[in-house]
């Protein structure tokens, strides 16, 4: 059974005066913890990145269209250039690790999940805010 969350991707600065749009991920299942929750959302990120990478763009441009999808996204660019597949088990052990470190924070609606094993605070219409705190990270 999949279920459908929305998160928001930001990291300080003055680029975030404008709320960036929520965007959906379709998970395996609802996760009850936030280690459920980054284990799911990176799982998914390691597939549909293994799958689009060697798609490549015939066009070198972008349409207004594909412009304004990604800005939503909060990230504009021209596609992946292929190379090796990602490693779900290796980008689990990253994330797991990163968000442990101090990397990012993650919040749900407005209440701040500090811990992996925190359980989800479940409300009709949340959404997640991950926050990257450091320039290190490479988002």
């Amino acid at each position: 059974m999949s279920f459908t969350i929305y998160v928001k991707m930001k990291k300080p600065g003055r680029q975030n005066r404008v709320d960036i749009a929520p965007v959906a991920f379709e998970l395996e299942g609802k996760p009850q913890t936030v280690r459920a929750l980054l284990v799911g959302l990176t799982r998914l990120g390691v597939r549909q990145y293994n799958e689009r990478k060697d798609e490549g763009q015939i066009l070198a441009y972008l349409t207004q269209e594909e412009i304004a999808d990604q800005a939503a996204r909060g990230k504009i660019s021209y596609g992946l250039r292929g190379g090796a597949d990602a490693e779900e088990d290796k980008a689990v052990a990253n994330t797991l690790q990163c968000f442990e470190d101090g990397i990012y924070r993650v919040f749900a609606g407005e209440e701040e999940l500090t811990a992996l094993s925190d359980e989800i605070p479940w409300t009709e219409d949340i959404v997640f805010t991950f926050i990257r705190l450091t320039m290190l990270s490479g988002w």
